[in-house]
């Protein structure tokens, strides 16, 4: 691979949450405070929502990391697709409960509230963060309601932290689950790079991954990753290596333009966004076409000359 030959340690781009990489740009770093503030504070639930590739599972996995477990126990579920039944199993494993083998909700609810009162009585807190909540049931975030109801005067004996895609909103507005929705105390929404956050981003996974040489990506290329990728973390991810791939392949030290043009050919996710581009630019090109002349008509008609590159 390209990683000796740019001195790198390791690959800078790969698409699986490593923590060592989080890059703390403006709305990551704000939903991290929020989320470590909240739950210190005792909060029901919260939630955080981010389009595909914008980092929800990086910040969820830096999050956890970010907490003190002398005081939290935490279960994380990266696939709450779940009927109320398996997912409170699956809150039970990630706990370390044990339960008898032919066990009916009602007698796991009783093990469960009874493990959340002996974690308060060790002064621990219990923290559920569930990723692409999105596709949670609606009956199984009822069930998630009333896990969460017990409760002592001053805190919730559960916390719970949903991060999910925007579908997340239109499934929390379902009438009949109004009361969780009524319990979200904090939201944050994840948004997508700016050009001068891609620059920084990019030149921090060199950093991380153990780059010291000369500038690899000009502002020119991150421009045009930027653009195709619409500051979308993964994207921008996928475009860099694979543009370092082709920048390799010729043996070039700096990343051009046209390393990144082979890596937008190469990446089916860019392709409707630039045919789309694309469309536009060709209707705005024929239609600039199409009124040049209608515009020097009315010049011509009057008996005015026009004289290249002199006045009218």
């Amino acid at each position: 691979m390209y990683g000796t030959h740019f001195g790198l340690q390791e690959l800078p781009f790969t698409i699986t949450p490593d923590t060592s990489f989080f890059f703390a740009h403006s709305s990551h770093q704000e939903a991290l405070n929020t989320l470590l503030v909240a739950v210190r504070s005792g909060e029901g639930f919260m939630k955080v929502i981010g389009e595909v590739g914008t980092g929800k599972t990086l910040l969820c996995r830096k999050f956890l990391g970010a907490l003190d477990h002398r005081e939290f126990v935490t279960a994380y579920i990266p696939n709450p697709y779940l009927q109320p039944m398996t997912l409170l199993l699956a809150i039970a494993d990630e706990l370390d409960i044990q339960y008898p083998q032919h066990i009916n909700q009602h007698q796991l609810l009783k093990l469960l509230n009874r493990y959340l009162i002996d974690s308060y009585a060790e002064g621990k807190r219990v923290l559920l963060c569930l990723d692409e909540s999105q596709a949670i049931p609606i009956e199984t975030l009822e069930s998630l309601r009333l896990l969460s109801n017990l409760e002592t005067e001053r805190r919730k004996l559960v916390q719970v932290v949903l991060f999910g895609q925007p579908e997340l909103n239109e499934r929390l507005e379902n009438p009949s689950i109004r009361q969780l929705k009524q319990r979200i105390s904090f939201a944050c929404r994840l948004l997508p790079l700016s050009l001068s956050e891609v620059e920084f981003y990019i030149s921090h996974r060199l950093a991380v991954a153990g780059y010291r040489g000369a500038r690899l990506f000009p502002h020119r290329v991150v421009k045009r990753i930027y653009r195709t990728s619409n500051g979308i973390p993964r994207l921008v991810n996928i475009l860099a290596h694979k543009s370092l791939m082709a920048a390799f392949g010729e043996g070039a030290r700096v990343v051009s333009e046209r390393h990144v043009r082979m890596a937008v050919e190469d990446t089916e996710s860019t392709q409707g966004a630039l045919t789309v581009k694309a469309r536009i630019k060709r209707y705005l090109t024929a239609l600039v076409s199409a009124l040049a002349p209608i515009s020097v008509l009315p010049l011509i008609n009057s008996g005015t000359t026009l004289i290249t590159g002199g006045p009218v």
